[in-house]
């Protein structure tokens, strides 16, 4: 396997704080604000930012505004979305907004983009759309993004949007336009995404079933006729979700972090399993959060798990570290000991395998 040109894999934190009583949302907001700046301050590559409405399980709702304070309040981390919910935006506002933030932030954004949530309904309907239109929105919206970033006067004639666009104020500050990322997760998602040479970011599962869907990948860029120096190169943007919680000793990190990584999952459903009774409506019947992409442990342990994904050659890895209600002190505290402790060693891990 060709090494990635990158020398080393990254760190991300996801940003997905969970806020249960709506009268302690701003609460939340702030030390989430204050959890980048520590993660900007302690040398972590990336913050990554969730989008969920009206459930509590992503305080601050809106990535995109959040992103704004963010690019204010950190120096030099880049600030990357997991994912946009696409569908839910006018395609020519989204691209201004992120635009600005770019910016703002002097082209530290990472663009991911998605279809919006696979398994809760009243996202859609809380915005007066069809669940059943999301993926054909946002295929258009993503068209007529980047026709606006690229292009002067345009037009559209679509399905859902006819426009037309004078010239797009302000442009992106990174040249073309920031890196767009997708979400992918099914076998097919992966091949395609791959034969059309597209970033992607890859949802929480264990080292092994990474190590199958970049293999997948890698088959579908080949069959898209890439080279092999260009499959590395995008593996080496690849970036892979896990929930992580880091305690001083195996035995402090299972009784705070899976305990809290429990509760989580189940808050995830409440909203949606209340729906379903009221209204019989449900997505994705077949699809369940998974409990996978967890890991949790004394630095040792949470490096030795990491450590499995180096050869494989990926980009690097978004970690969940504040799960569901956990304070701020505990969170706290296991980011300091991740990039005191885990980062170094997982760094010194051969990229080759």
């Amino acid at each position: 396997m060709l090494a990635s040109k990158t020398s080393r894999m990254k760190f991300g934190n996801f940003l997905f704080p969970e806020c249960q009583n709506p009268e302690n949302d701003g609460t939340v907001i702030n030390e989430t604000l204050r959890e980048a700046q520590l993660c900007d301050e302690l040398g972590m590559d990336a913050v990554w930012l969730a989008e969920h409405h009206f459930d509590g399980n992503c305080a601050y709702v809106n990535p995109v505004t959040f992103a704004a304070a963010l690019a204010m309040a950190t120096k030099r981390i880049s600030i990357g979305f997991a994912v946009i919910q696409t569908a839910l935006y006018h395609p020519i506002h989204l691209a201004e907004q992120l635009s600005l933030l770019d910016n703002l932030s002097k082209g530290r954004l990472l663009v991911g983009l998605g279809r919006g949530t696979l398994f809760n309904i009243y996202e859609f309907q809380g915005f007066g759309l069809d669940a059943d239109e999301a993926q054909a929105r946002f295929e258009e919206a993503e068209e007529i993004i980047r026709k606006a970033w690229t292009q002067d006067t345009f037009t559209h004639q679509g399905k859902f949007w006819n426009i037309r666009v004078p010239k797009l104020r302000p442009l992106p500050y990174t040249k073309p336009h920031p890196e767009i990322y997708r979400g992918a997760s099914s076998e097919h998602s992966l091949r395609e995404l791959g034969r059309q040479g597209r970033p992607i970011l890859i949802n929480a599962q264990t080292n092994e079933v990474t190590r199958q869907r970049v293999q997948m990948y890698r088959e579908g860029m080949r069959d898209g006729g890439f080279s092999e120096e260009k499959i590395a190169e995008n593996v080496g943007k690849i970036w892979v979700w896990r929930n992580i919680y880091v305690g001083d000793t195996d035995s402090e990190a299972e009784g705070v972090g899976r305990p809290a990584f429990m509760k989580m999952v189940e808050h995830r459903s409440v909203m949606r399993m209340r729906i379903k009774e009221e209204t019989g409506l449900i997505m994705a019947p077949h699809l369940t959060q998974s409990l996978l992409g967890f890991i949790c442990g004394s630095p040792s342990t949470v490096a030795a798990d990491l450590a499995e994904l180096v050869p494989i050659g990926i980009g690097g890895v978004l970690m969940q570290f504040r799960l569901g209600s956990m304070s701020y002190e505990a969170n706290a505290h296991s980011i300091e000991l991740f990039m005191s402790k885990v980062a170094p060693e997982v760094g010194r891990v051969d990229r080759t395998s």
